[in-house]
């Protein structure tokens, strides 16, 4: 309980806004720092992220009709919930790393906005 506390002294407070479009990052007195498409670039017909995992975003939005066949472009979120979990999460694993960049044992205190009619289910999913 008490290196919770310290640890929390060193870590970002960000909110994410889980947009079908748009993804928005915000960290406590910096204001939004990511605004990137909700767009992942996966292997067809897996869940593998391209690139390392790094085909997210801004990214996978470029090889939109510029990529072979097996290549697609996945929005993750449909209607404002999540209609493929393991993609939204490594969506959202990207998109941590890239306004935290640290490791180890500081970690983010993480605020997610959801829309308020989604299912328990739905929910479940966002906590998870």
């Amino acid at each position: 309980m008490i290196l919770d506390t310290i640890l929390g002294w060193f870590s970002i407070d960000m909110g994410i806004d889980l947009g079908t479009c748009n993804t928005l990052v915000c960290v406590r007195n910096e204001g939004i720092v990511l605004n990137e498409p909700s767009v992942v670039a996966v292997r067809k017909g897996t869940n593998i992220v391209l690139d390392n995992g790094e085909a997210v975003g801004l990214v996978a939005r470029e090889m939109l009709g510029k990529t072979p066949g097996s290549i697609s472009a996945v929005r993750p979120l449909k209607d404002g919930v999540i209609s493929d979990f393991e993609i939204t999460e490594a969506m959202l694993s990207y998109f941590i790393r890239k306004v935290h960049g640290r490791g180890g044992w500081v970690r983010p205190r993480v605020v997610i906005a959801v829309p308020s009619g989604i299912t328990a289910v739905e929910r479940r999913a966002v906590i998870d």
